[in-house]
């Protein structure tokens, strides 16, 4: 895969369609919408970074995102359920290995929206474009030790449990083991032939 496929696609990311989804470029009008889950302890409490702390802070971080895009070099898209016309979240690549065919998927979901197989949607459209359009041979996805959910949305979607690493990563202030789930090429298209 080539780093100029990547750029090319992501500085304009096209909108995604699943049956109750819809997933587009985040946008500085998502404030408030990203503002409801990005400031709860219980959405962030697995994840890297902290609770945004204003609505402020999360405008400037759209702000931000915006350049990235422009540059080619941000892989997330916002995930809107049609149902409300409302951001719940994001989903879409943290990383690429462009020498090895593969990427890092990762997602984010408003905790009010959790259990209802949105996450799950999404992360399967993902994978179809990573695969289907980006041409990818392996894409894989991460999760703290602890999160249950986040390993069970994985293995819905087909991916097999490799390991978890012992202490890889320093996350606010705490070493913490992390699990690895991967699917590859070859297993996602059997499973779309089985469906």
């Amino acid at each position: 895969m080539k780093k100029e496929l990547i750029y090319r696609t992501f500085s304009n990311p096209p909108e995604l369609h699943t049956l109750r989804l819809t997933l587009r470029r985040m946008m500085v009008t998502d404030t408030a919408d990203l503002y409801e889950y990005a400031s709860r302890k219980d959405t962030t409490r697995y994840l890297t970074w902290h609770s945004h702390p204003d609505r402020d802070y999360t405008r400037e971080y759209l702000q931000y995102i915006a350049g990235r895009y422009r540059a080619g070099m941000f892989y997330d898209w916002a995930i809107v359920y049609e149902a409300e016309g409302k951001m719940i979240g994001t989903c879409g690549f943290t990383s690429f290995n462009c020498a090895s065919d593969s990427a890092e998927v990762g997602y984010v979901l408003n905790p009010d929206y959790w259990g209802r197989g949105i996450a799950t949607e999404a992360v399967s459209e993902v994978l179809r474009f990573g695969f289907e359009v980006l041409h990818l041979h392996r894409i894989e996805a991460k999760f703290m030790e602890g999160n249950d959910a986040s390993r069970h949305v994985m293995e819905k979607v087909g991916m097999t449990y490799e390991g978890m690493h012992r202490g890889e990563r320093l996350v606010k202030g705490n070493y913490v083991s992390v699990g690895v789930c991967a699917i590859l090429y070859d297993e996602w298209k059997e499973r779309q032939n089985k469906e």
